[in-house]
Protein backbone atom coordinates (compact mmCIF):
# COMPACT_ATOMS: atom_id res chain seq x y z
CA UNK A 1 0.00 0.00 0.00
CA UNK A 2 0.80 3.26 -0.76
CA UNK A 3 1.27 6.02 2.09
CA UNK A 4 1.06 9.46 1.81
CA UNK A 5 4.03 11.22 1.09
CA UNK A 6 6.58 11.89 4.18
CA UNK A 7 6.79 15.22 3.30
CA UNK A 8 3.31 16.20 3.22
CA UNK A 9 2.76 18.29 6.58
CA UNK A 10 -0.21 16.14 7.94
CA UNK A 11 0.22 17.05 11.61
CA UNK A 12 0.55 20.83 11.09
CA UNK A 13 -2.86 20.08 8.29
CA UNK A 14 -4.94 18.29 10.81
CA UNK A 15 -4.32 21.40 13.38
CA UNK A 16 -6.09 23.36 10.87
CA UNK A 17 -9.52 21.90 11.36
CA UNK A 18 -10.91 22.10 14.48
CA UNK A 19 -13.65 19.89 14.22
CA UNK A 20 -11.56 16.77 13.84
CA UNK A 21 -10.36 17.36 17.35
CA UNK A 22 -13.51 15.62 18.44
CA UNK A 23 -15.35 12.42 19.11
CA UNK A 24 -18.40 10.50 17.82
CA UNK A 25 -19.63 7.79 20.11
CA UNK A 26 -16.72 7.75 22.44
CA UNK A 27 -13.89 7.75 19.58
CA UNK A 28 -11.86 10.14 17.36
CA UNK A 29 -13.89 11.05 14.82
CA UNK A 30 -12.36 9.79 11.18
CA UNK A 31 -14.45 12.03 8.66
CA UNK A 32 -14.32 10.31 5.65
CA UNK A 33 -17.18 12.53 3.88
CA UNK A 34 -15.39 14.87 2.04
CA UNK A 35 -17.39 14.96 -1.04
CA UNK A 36 -20.62 15.51 0.46
CA UNK A 37 -18.87 18.73 2.47
CA UNK A 38 -15.21 19.39 3.53
CA UNK A 39 -14.86 20.47 7.28
CA UNK A 40 -13.83 23.77 7.24
CA UNK A 41 -10.20 25.44 7.69
CA UNK A 42 -9.67 27.72 10.88
CA UNK A 43 -8.12 30.21 8.61
CA UNK A 44 -11.77 30.30 6.98
CA UNK A 45 -14.01 30.62 9.84
CA UNK A 46 -11.07 33.20 11.57
CA UNK A 47 -11.69 35.04 8.15
CA UNK A 48 -15.45 35.12 8.50
CA UNK A 49 -15.29 36.08 12.02
CA UNK A 50 -13.02 39.20 11.33
CA UNK A 51 -15.15 40.55 8.28
CA UNK A 52 -18.20 40.18 10.54
CA UNK A 53 -17.06 41.85 13.59
CA UNK A 54 -14.94 44.79 11.97
CA UNK A 55 -16.18 45.21 7.99
CA UNK A 56 -19.20 43.78 7.48
CA UNK A 57 -21.73 46.09 5.78
CA UNK A 58 -23.51 46.29 2.01
CA UNK A 59 -20.74 46.44 -0.68
CA UNK A 60 -20.70 48.39 -3.75
CA UNK A 61 -23.63 50.91 -2.66
CA UNK A 62 -21.94 53.15 0.25
CA UNK A 63 -18.88 56.13 0.20
CA UNK A 64 -18.30 55.23 3.96
CA UNK A 65 -15.23 53.36 5.20
CA UNK A 66 -17.02 49.83 6.26
CA UNK A 67 -19.09 49.92 3.06
CA UNK A 68 -15.54 50.13 1.28
CA UNK A 69 -13.95 47.86 3.69
CA UNK A 70 -16.48 45.47 2.47
CA UNK A 71 -16.34 45.64 -0.80
CA UNK A 72 -12.82 45.72 -1.03
CA UNK A 73 -12.80 42.31 0.97
CA UNK A 74 -15.50 40.68 -1.70
CA UNK A 75 -13.90 41.46 -4.31
CA UNK A 76 -11.32 40.41 -3.18
CA UNK A 77 -12.23 37.57 -2.68
CA UNK A 78 -13.20 37.64 -6.57
CA UNK A 79 -9.92 38.21 -7.48
CA UNK A 80 -8.48 35.30 -5.25
CA UNK A 81 -10.73 32.50 -6.93
CA UNK A 82 -9.63 34.20 -10.46
CA UNK A 83 -6.05 33.45 -9.51
CA UNK A 84 -6.71 30.19 -8.35
CA UNK A 85 -8.54 28.76 -11.19
CA UNK A 86 -6.37 30.59 -13.55
CA UNK A 87 -8.49 33.00 -15.01
CA UNK A 88 -7.60 35.44 -17.35
CA UNK A 89 -9.89 38.29 -16.12
CA UNK A 90 -11.25 38.75 -12.36
CA UNK A 91 -14.58 39.75 -14.22
CA UNK A 92 -14.87 36.44 -15.15
CA UNK A 93 -15.37 35.16 -11.88
CA UNK A 94 -19.53 35.12 -10.90
CA UNK A 95 -20.09 34.35 -7.34
CA UNK A 96 -23.49 32.10 -6.11
CA UNK A 97 -24.67 29.60 -3.78
CA UNK A 98 -22.59 26.65 -4.95
CA UNK A 99 -22.05 24.64 -8.49
CA UNK A 100 -25.83 23.77 -8.80
CA UNK A 101 -26.64 27.21 -9.03
CA UNK A 102 -23.68 27.85 -11.24
CA UNK A 103 -24.74 25.36 -13.44
CA UNK A 104 -28.43 26.39 -13.27
CA UNK A 105 -27.23 30.20 -14.20
CA UNK A 106 -25.92 29.09 -17.73
CA UNK A 107 -28.75 27.18 -18.56
CA UNK A 108 -30.91 29.59 -18.17
CA UNK A 109 -28.57 32.78 -19.29
CA UNK A 110 -27.07 30.84 -22.06
CA UNK A 111 -28.96 27.88 -22.61
CA UNK A 112 -32.47 29.96 -23.07
CA UNK A 113 -30.86 32.15 -25.65
CA UNK A 114 -28.49 29.26 -27.44
CA UNK A 115 -30.85 26.32 -27.58
CA UNK A 116 -33.98 25.17 -29.30
CA UNK A 117 -35.88 22.63 -30.60
CA UNK A 118 -33.82 19.66 -32.22
CA UNK A 119 -30.52 20.71 -30.61
CA UNK A 120 -28.73 18.49 -28.71
CA UNK A 121 -26.79 18.79 -25.17
CA UNK A 122 -24.29 15.53 -23.77
CA UNK A 123 -24.01 14.70 -20.93
CA UNK A 124 -22.09 11.45 -19.63
CA UNK A 125 -23.73 8.61 -16.93
CA UNK A 126 -21.05 9.92 -14.34
CA UNK A 127 -22.99 13.09 -13.86
CA UNK A 128 -23.81 14.06 -10.82
CA UNK A 129 -27.76 15.68 -10.31
CA UNK A 130 -26.29 19.40 -10.37
CA UNK A 131 -25.71 18.73 -13.96
CA UNK A 132 -28.28 16.86 -15.39
CA UNK A 133 -31.60 18.05 -13.72
CA UNK A 134 -30.74 21.81 -15.12
CA UNK A 135 -30.41 20.31 -19.08
CA UNK A 136 -33.19 18.35 -18.50
CA UNK A 137 -35.19 21.24 -17.71
CA UNK A 138 -34.05 23.33 -20.79
CA UNK A 139 -34.48 20.15 -22.60
CA UNK A 140 -38.00 20.52 -21.67
CA UNK A 141 -38.71 24.04 -22.40
CA UNK A 142 -37.17 24.30 -25.55
CA UNK A 143 -37.63 21.03 -27.55
CA UNK A 144 -33.85 19.92 -27.13
CA UNK A 145 -32.85 16.33 -27.00
CA UNK A 146 -30.18 15.20 -24.29
CA UNK A 147 -27.38 12.34 -25.86
CA UNK A 148 -25.83 10.92 -22.94
CA UNK A 149 -22.11 8.99 -23.06
CA UNK A 150 -21.28 5.88 -20.95
CA UNK A 151 -18.70 4.46 -18.76
CA UNK A 152 -17.00 1.27 -19.41
CA UNK A 153 -17.41 -1.62 -16.08
CA UNK A 154 -13.89 0.22 -15.35
CA UNK A 155 -15.99 3.34 -14.81
CA UNK A 156 -13.94 5.44 -17.60
CA UNK A 157 -16.04 7.26 -20.02
CA UNK A 158 -16.56 5.67 -23.41
CA UNK A 159 -14.71 8.10 -25.44
CA UNK A 160 -16.36 6.44 -29.06
CA UNK A 161 -19.78 7.11 -27.73
CA UNK A 162 -18.82 11.00 -27.15
CA UNK A 163 -17.74 10.65 -30.54
CA UNK A 164 -20.72 9.61 -31.59
CA UNK A 165 -22.61 12.42 -30.22
CA UNK A 166 -20.22 15.03 -30.87
CA UNK A 167 -21.15 13.84 -35.17
CA UNK A 168 -24.79 15.26 -34.06
CA UNK A 169 -23.44 19.05 -33.77
CA UNK A 170 -24.43 19.64 -30.03
CA UNK A 171 -24.39 22.97 -28.81
CA UNK A 172 -23.08 22.06 -25.45
CA UNK A 173 -20.91 19.20 -23.86
CA UNK A 174 -21.41 18.65 -19.80
CA UNK A 175 -18.95 16.44 -18.14
CA UNK A 176 -17.84 16.00 -14.26
CA UNK A 177 -14.27 16.97 -14.00
CA UNK A 178 -14.11 14.40 -11.19
CA UNK A 179 -17.06 11.83 -10.28
CA UNK A 180 -18.85 11.74 -6.47
CA UNK A 181 -19.12 8.42 -6.93
CA UNK A 182 -16.82 6.42 -8.49
CA UNK A 183 -13.62 8.95 -7.97
CA UNK A 184 -13.36 8.87 -11.99
CA UNK A 185 -10.96 11.77 -13.09
CA UNK A 186 -12.14 12.77 -16.53
CA UNK A 187 -9.61 13.87 -19.62
CA UNK A 188 -11.52 17.39 -19.42
CA UNK A 189 -8.88 18.89 -21.80
CA UNK A 190 -9.54 16.36 -24.39
CA UNK A 191 -12.84 16.86 -24.27
CA UNK A 192 -13.25 19.83 -24.65
CA UNK A 193 -10.78 20.04 -27.84
CA UNK A 194 -13.16 17.83 -29.28
CA UNK A 195 -16.13 19.66 -28.36
CA UNK A 196 -14.70 22.70 -29.96
CA UNK A 197 -13.92 21.02 -32.79
CA UNK A 198 -17.00 19.93 -33.33
CA UNK A 199 -18.77 23.58 -32.97
CA UNK A 200 -19.94 23.03 -28.99
CA UNK A 201 -19.26 24.78 -25.54
CA UNK A 202 -17.88 22.59 -22.93
CA UNK A 203 -19.19 23.32 -18.79
CA UNK A 204 -16.94 21.34 -16.74
CA UNK A 205 -18.48 20.52 -12.85
CA UNK A 206 -15.39 20.90 -10.94
CA UNK A 207 -16.83 20.47 -7.23
CA UNK A 208 -15.04 17.44 -6.81
CA UNK A 209 -11.65 18.29 -8.58
CA UNK A 210 -11.42 21.80 -7.22
CA UNK A 211 -10.81 20.82 -3.85
CA UNK A 212 -7.79 18.34 -4.79
CA UNK A 213 -5.72 19.54 -7.80
CA UNK A 214 -4.46 22.32 -9.97
CA UNK A 215 -7.20 24.19 -11.70
CA UNK A 216 -6.35 26.10 -14.71
CA UNK A 217 -9.51 27.12 -16.59
CA UNK A 218 -7.58 28.57 -19.53
CA UNK A 219 -5.28 25.58 -20.33
CA UNK A 220 -8.15 23.10 -19.52
CA UNK A 221 -10.16 24.56 -22.33
CA UNK A 222 -13.53 25.09 -20.31
CA UNK A 223 -16.18 27.59 -21.10
CA UNK A 224 -17.74 27.01 -18.43
CA UNK A 225 -16.61 25.91 -14.77
CA UNK A 226 -18.26 25.22 -11.68
CA UNK A 227 -16.93 25.19 -7.83
CA UNK A 228 -18.37 25.18 -4.66
CA UNK A 229 -16.99 26.79 -1.16
CA UNK A 230 -18.25 24.09 1.10
CA UNK A 231 -15.79 21.37 -0.78
CA UNK A 232 -13.14 23.80 -0.30
CA UNK A 233 -12.93 23.71 3.25
CA UNK A 234 -15.05 27.50 3.25
CA UNK A 235 -18.52 27.83 3.76
CA UNK A 236 -21.79 26.86 2.54
CA UNK A 237 -23.70 29.15 0.48
CA UNK A 238 -20.83 30.37 -1.55
CA UNK A 239 -20.10 29.09 -5.09
CA UNK A 240 -18.18 30.41 -8.06
CA UNK A 241 -18.92 29.95 -11.78
CA UNK A 242 -16.28 30.81 -14.25
CA UNK A 243 -17.10 31.66 -17.93
CA UNK A 244 -15.26 33.36 -20.39
CA UNK A 245 -15.65 36.71 -20.60
CA UNK A 246 -16.26 36.99 -24.58
CA UNK A 247 -19.53 34.30 -23.50
CA UNK A 248 -20.61 36.23 -20.48
CA UNK A 249 -21.16 39.24 -22.40
CA UNK A 250 -23.37 37.71 -24.72
CA UNK A 251 -25.69 36.30 -21.90
CA UNK A 252 -29.13 37.63 -20.33
CA UNK A 253 -28.73 37.89 -16.46
CA UNK A 254 -30.58 34.74 -14.87
CA UNK A 255 -32.16 36.84 -11.79
CA UNK A 256 -32.96 40.65 -11.98
CA UNK A 257 -33.10 43.33 -8.73
CA UNK A 258 -30.79 45.26 -7.24
CA UNK A 259 -27.17 45.69 -8.03
CA UNK A 260 -27.56 44.04 -11.40
CA UNK A 261 -28.25 47.00 -13.25
CA UNK A 262 -27.15 50.16 -15.05
CA UNK A 263 -30.01 52.00 -15.22
CA UNK A 264 -34.06 51.71 -14.60
CA UNK A 265 -36.82 53.54 -15.52
CA UNK A 266 -40.31 52.52 -16.07
CA UNK A 267 -39.76 52.33 -19.47
CA UNK A 268 -37.29 49.49 -18.82
CA UNK A 269 -33.25 48.14 -17.49
CA UNK A 270 -30.40 48.19 -19.10
CA UNK A 271 -28.40 45.61 -17.70
CA UNK A 272 -24.50 46.02 -15.47
CA UNK A 273 -21.41 44.88 -16.68
CA UNK A 274 -20.58 41.27 -16.02
CA UNK A 275 -20.11 39.79 -13.66
CA UNK A 276 -22.37 42.42 -11.60
CA UNK A 277 -25.01 41.42 -14.20
CA UNK A 278 -25.20 38.20 -12.36
CA UNK A 279 -24.70 38.76 -8.90
CA UNK A 280 -28.28 40.19 -8.23
CA UNK A 281 -29.13 41.79 -4.78
CA UNK A 282 -26.60 42.31 -1.60
CA UNK A 283 -24.17 39.24 -2.70
CA UNK A 284 -23.01 36.45 0.30
CA UNK A 285 -20.55 38.73 1.48
CA UNK A 286 -18.67 36.93 4.16
CA UNK A 287 -19.20 33.60 2.43
CA UNK A 288 -16.97 34.79 -0.26
CA UNK A 289 -14.72 36.12 2.23
CA UNK A 290 -14.77 32.37 3.82
CA UNK A 291 -13.81 31.01 0.46
CA UNK A 292 -11.06 33.22 -0.73
CA UNK A 293 -9.31 32.46 3.01
CA UNK A 294 -9.25 28.84 2.42
CA UNK A 295 -8.23 29.12 -1.11
CA UNK A 296 -5.19 30.85 0.33
CA UNK A 297 -5.20 28.65 2.95
CA UNK A 298 -5.04 25.49 0.29
CA UNK A 299 -2.40 27.25 -1.98
CA UNK A 300 0.03 27.83 1.16
CA UNK A 301 -0.18 23.97 1.41
CA UNK A 302 0.95 24.05 -2.68
CA UNK A 303 -2.40 22.45 -5.13
CA UNK A 304 0.04 19.78 -6.60
CA UNK A 305 1.17 18.30 -2.86
CA UNK A 306 -2.64 18.01 -2.04
CA UNK A 307 -3.07 15.91 -5.26
CA UNK A 308 0.03 14.04 -4.31
CA UNK A 309 -1.58 13.31 -0.97
CA UNK A 310 -4.90 12.83 -2.26
CA UNK A 311 -3.77 9.77 -4.47
CA UNK A 312 -1.76 8.28 -2.25
CA UNK A 313 -4.83 8.13 0.43
CA UNK A 314 -7.06 6.93 -2.72
CA UNK A 315 -4.47 4.20 -3.38
CA UNK A 316 -4.13 3.43 0.40
CA UNK A 317 -7.48 3.11 0.46
CA UNK A 318 -8.25 0.75 -2.55
CA UNK A 319 -5.51 -1.48 -1.35
CA UNK A 320 -6.94 -1.85 2.50
CA UNK A 321 -10.74 -2.58 0.97
CA UNK A 322 -9.55 -5.60 -1.05
CA UNK A 323 -9.04 -7.25 2.66
CA UNK A 324 -12.68 -6.90 3.41
CA UNK A 325 -14.69 -10.06 2.08
CA UNK A 326 -17.60 -9.39 0.44
CA UNK A 327 -16.92 -5.71 -0.28
CA UNK A 328 -17.31 -4.53 -4.32
CA UNK A 329 -15.58 -1.25 -4.63
CA UNK A 330 -16.86 0.72 -7.69
CA UNK A 331 -15.10 2.82 -10.15
CA UNK A 332 -11.49 2.48 -11.89
CA UNK A 333 -8.33 0.40 -10.04
CA UNK A 334 -5.75 2.96 -8.47
CA UNK A 335 -4.58 5.28 -11.67
CA UNK A 336 -3.23 8.27 -12.13
CA UNK A 337 -7.03 8.58 -13.68
CA UNK A 338 -8.37 7.65 -10.24
CA UNK A 339 -8.54 10.61 -7.50
CA UNK A 340 -11.16 10.97 -4.24
CA UNK A 341 -14.29 9.04 -3.50
CA UNK A 342 -14.23 5.39 -2.91
CA UNK A 343 -17.72 3.82 -3.10
CA UNK A 344 -18.95 0.40 -2.49
CA UNK A 345 -21.02 -2.26 -1.72
CA UNK A 346 -20.86 -4.88 1.26
CA UNK A 347 -22.74 -7.92 -0.07
CA UNK A 348 -26.05 -8.32 2.26
CA UNK A 349 -25.59 -5.33 4.32
CA UNK A 350 -27.26 -2.26 3.09
CA UNK A 351 -25.05 1.19 2.37
CA UNK A 352 -27.26 3.15 5.22
CA UNK A 353 -26.86 -0.09 7.88
CA UNK A 354 -22.87 -0.40 6.72
CA UNK A 355 -23.05 3.66 7.42
CA UNK A 356 -24.69 3.34 10.93
CA UNK A 357 -22.40 0.46 12.12
CA UNK A 358 -18.94 2.82 10.98
CA UNK A 359 -20.74 5.80 13.10
CA UNK A 360 -20.17 3.86 16.20
CA UNK A 361 -16.44 3.46 15.11
CA UNK A 362 -16.36 7.08 15.10
CA UNK A 363 -15.95 6.79 11.22
CA UNK A 364 -18.19 9.00 9.22
CA UNK A 365 -18.84 7.62 5.15
CA UNK A 366 -21.92 8.73 3.00
CA UNK A 367 -24.42 6.55 2.26
CA UNK A 368 -27.64 6.60 -0.83
CA UNK A 369 -26.95 7.27 -4.35
CA UNK A 370 -25.08 10.67 -3.59
CA UNK A 371 -27.59 12.44 -6.13
CA UNK A 372 -26.42 10.65 -9.19
CA UNK A 373 -29.22 7.85 -9.92
CA UNK A 374 -28.61 7.53 -13.15
CA UNK A 375 -24.67 6.14 -12.20
CA UNK A 376 -26.21 4.17 -9.76
CA UNK A 377 -28.72 2.68 -12.62
CA UNK A 378 -25.49 1.78 -14.61
CA UNK A 379 -23.78 0.58 -11.73
CA UNK A 380 -26.30 -1.83 -10.82
CA UNK A 381 -27.01 -1.23 -7.26
CA UNK A 382 -29.74 1.13 -5.82
CA UNK A 383 -27.40 3.16 -3.37
CA UNK A 384 -23.35 2.42 -2.04
CA UNK A 385 -21.49 3.41 1.05
CA UNK A 386 -18.72 6.13 0.22
CA UNK A 387 -15.77 7.24 1.75
CA UNK A 388 -14.24 10.32 0.29
CA UNK A 389 -11.55 12.25 1.61
CA UNK A 390 -9.51 15.39 1.98
CA UNK A 391 -6.75 17.46 2.92
CA UNK A 392 -6.47 16.11 6.66
CA UNK A 393 -7.11 11.92 5.52
CA UNK A 394 -4.31 9.64 7.18
CA UNK A 395 -4.47 5.71 6.92
CA UNK A 396 -4.95 5.44 10.20
CA UNK A 397 -8.16 6.55 9.25
CA UNK A 398 -8.66 4.27 6.76
CA UNK A 399 -7.36 1.51 8.45
CA UNK A 400 -10.60 2.14 11.14
CA UNK A 401 -12.43 2.02 7.93
CA UNK A 402 -11.27 -1.43 7.38
CA UNK A 403 -11.59 -2.23 10.61
CA UNK A 404 -15.21 -1.01 10.97
CA UNK A 405 -16.23 -2.69 7.87
CA UNK A 406 -15.38 -5.94 9.56
CA UNK A 407 -17.46 -5.80 12.52
CA UNK A 408 -20.35 -4.93 10.01
CA UNK A 409 -19.94 -8.73 8.77
CA UNK A 410 -19.55 -9.77 12.22
CA UNK A 411 -23.09 -7.72 12.87
CA UNK A 412 -24.85 -8.66 10.10
CA UNK A 413 -23.53 -12.33 9.83
CA UNK A 414 -22.22 -12.32 6.57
Amino acid sequence: MTAPPATFPLDRVREAFPALAREVNGKPVAYLDSAASAQRVLASIQAVDRYERRHHSNVHRGSHTLSAEATQAYEGARATVADHIGAADRREVIFVRNATEAINLVARAWGDANVGPGDRIVLTELEHHSNVVPWQQLAARTGAEIDWVGIDDDGFLLMDELDAALEREPKLVAVAHVSNVTGTLNPVEEIARRAHEAGALILVDGAQSAPKMPIDVTAMGADFYALTGHKLYGPTGIGALWGRLEILREMEPFLGGGSMIRKVTKEGTTWADVPARFEAGTPAISQAVGMAAALRWMDGIGMEAILAHERAVTAYALAALEDVPGLTVFGPPPSPERIGPVSFELEGVHAHDVSEILDRHGVAVRAGHHCAQPLMDRLGVPATARASFGVYTTTEEIDRLVEALHDARRVFGV
